[in-house]
């Protein structure tokens, strides 16, 4: 840049990528274009920033995102830019739950950061500001951001406010229990009604530390949202304050040329896997760490995030595990507040940096650890020694496996196998209470190629729960689960039924040994009875053989590696940014 941010400033665009829709006299035809959407000369010498949003009318998650992308676009007018608004999909969880449509999910977070790629590749946009509300759209948008490694800055949407059902905060997962509830004739259809009509009363995504929160959370410790800017609930105006802060920041992004990949490093990565565990996030974030470390080109793996877990203490007491919600934390002071906590104790690298041009530590400096508050405790006196997520290895997953043991009493389970080829079947038999306290429900043929699309399984988790059963079973699955299951819920094991793993080998009455403590997953078969079996097993044919689920089983890999449908970095002969 010639003489410095700002509106009036003139930007030396010779290195930017939009030079090539908007210099010279060859892209008189790109700038009729622009003219033609009212924009001026001014304007189309400035650099170009892509506002990309997930809005649509999907769910409350993403309902409150075109709003908040007016805010940004103000904060980049101010800072010289010229915003660029564009969307793209979502595929919104709570909705897709408990049928086919869940198949769509993870799939969805490649289509976003596919798209995303290819709307400001297409464009050459200089810079961006993403916006995301649902799960996916989270890891989705910071996996594009790393991929292009423009100037960018992150901001979620905000969470929704919780309902009040019976004097008490309700959430989505109330309602989903509540289901299995009522199938066991614990709940009248008439309360049911009264449920789901109260427990989300506002835009925003689901208020518990599930997927989106967690990922949330990420994006402030990871560096590529603004401190504090996770916190507010999608229907505050101080959500509308963060979003122009959010413009003027990717702009200052571009004064000092820092990129994302400046920020995201493994240590960066290792403060987001620590924030996960410390508030009893997702086991997604399982998934989804692992992904954006692709794009960065850093292996960063379901083991390196256990490891990380395994170090770190649980100190947030959030649903689903605890007693809070989104809304909770941001009245104490929001992620920063957890993050100091981390930090003080020794649990974070506070040298990172982070698109506010300063370090975590810096960031924090003159944040306050609340007292007189139970929400987020001080490391030195937490919910529990180690972490809310726990990732597992044993015969049966020696890929990995994941579990969630926030809020759970019990650790370790042992029982025989009951062994289901696709969530329908377990759904159905859970609904008749065709099981037995002390069985192992096994889902199988759900993971990333096997599905294809690694369905969740809350609807199951769920209407146990409503039933009584949330702890006198265990379900393991290569699916995976809500960041709303509770209970002794093992995902994303690995390798999945679909390539041979010993999952796709269970038989009805095996006897299955999980231990949370020791971080194992056992089936107890000898190594020539599974070899006998695999010999004998004849990999299954799904039902989709065209269109974008038959295209994301042929590329898609192993959950172990984030379930990733592309070499990422490591392959990269150059970076769009450098173009």
């Amino acid at each position: 840049m010639a003489n410095g941010g700002g509106a009036g400033k003139v930007w030396d665009k010779s290195r930017m990528p939009s030079r090539h829709v908007s210099v010279g006299p060859e892209r008189a035809p790109h700038r009729s274009y622009y003219y033609a959407m009212g924009m001026t000369a001014e304007e189309i010498a400035q650099p170009f920033v892509g506002v990309a949003t997930c809005w649509n009318e999907a769910a409350p998650c993403n309902i409150a995102l075109s709003r908040q992308a007016q805010a940004v676009k103000q904060g980049v007018r101010a800072g010289g830019g010229t915003p660029r608004e564009f969307t793209t999909i979502t595929v919104t969880d709570g909705i897709a739950m408990g049928h086919q449509g869940m198949k769509s999910s993870l799939v969805s977070r490649e289509v976003i950061a596919d798209s995303v790629e290819l709307t400001m590749r297409g464009h050459c946009y200089d810079a961006m500001v993403c916006l995301a509300g649902c799960d996916k759209t989270l890891p989705g948008m910071m996996m594009a951001m790393l991929r292009l490694n423009v100037p960018a800055v992150f901001m979620y949407g905000g969470s929704i406010l919780p309902g009040r059902f019976q004097g008490r905060d309700v959430t989505i997962q109330d309602v989903f229990e509540a289901v299995g509830a009522h199938s066991a004739g614990k709940m009248s259809s008439e309360d049911l009604h009264e449920l789901e009509c109260v427990a989300c009363p506002s835009a925003g995504a689901c208020g518990g530390q599930f997927t989106a929160n967690t990922m949330a959370c990420v994006s402030e410790a990871i560096g590529l949202a603004l401190p504090g800017s996770a916190g507010a609930p999608a229907p505050y105006e101080d959500r509308d304050r963060w979003a122009v802060r959010s413009g003027e920041a990717v702009m200052r992004l571009l004064e000092l040329n820092l990129r994302p990949r400046d920020i995201v490093t493994r240590k960066a990565l290792e403060n987001a896997a620590t924030v996960v565990a410390a508030s009893g996030g997702s086991t997604n974030a399982a998934l989804h760490l692992p992904a954006i470390a692709n794009e960065v080109g850093i292996d960063f793996d379901i083991h390196d995030v256990g490891r990380i877990f395994q170090r770190t203490p649980y100190i947030a007491d959030l649903k689903p595990g605890g007693r809070y919600v989104a809304k909770d934390l941001y009245e104490v002071g929001g992620v920063p507040i957890l993050l100091k906590a981390l930090l003080d104790g020794g649990y974070l690298h506070g040298d990172c940096l982070t698109v506010t041009g300063n370090t975590i530590a810096e960031n924090l400096a003159d944040v306050a650890f609340p007292t007189g508050q139970d929400i987020v405790r001080p490391t030195s006196a937490p919910l529990s020694p180690t972490g809310g997520v726990v990732v597992l290895r044993g015969n049966l997953a020696t890929e990995g496996a994941v579990v969630k043991v926030a809020g759970m009493k019990q650790l370790t389970f042992r029982g025989p196998a009951r062994v289901f080829d696709c969530e329908e079947d377990a759904f159905a038999a859970v609904e008749r209470r065709d099981y037995r306290e002390g069985d192992v429900l096994v889902i199988r043929y759900e993971g990333p190629r096997g599905g294809p699309g690694m369905r969740e399984m809350l609807a199951t988790t769920a209407a146990l729960y409503g039933q009584g059963m949330g702890d006198k079973v265990a379900l393991i699955t290569d699916g995976r689960f809500s960041g709303a299951t509770r209970g002794f819920c093992v995902g994303h094991v690995g390798p999945e039924a679909a390539v041979g793993g010993p999952i796709g080998l269970l038989r009805d009455g095996d006897v299955i040994v999980l231990d949370a403590v020791a971080g194992t997953l056992d089936v107890e078969l000898d190594d020539a009875e599974l070899a006998s079996r695999r010999a004998a097993w004849v990999p299954r044919r799904h039902d989709f053989q065209s269109g974008t689920l038959w295209k994301y089983a042929q590329l898609v890999g192993p959950a172990e590696k984030g379930a990733v449908t592309h070499p990422g970095a490591k392959a990269e002969t150059h970076v769009y940014a450098d173009q």
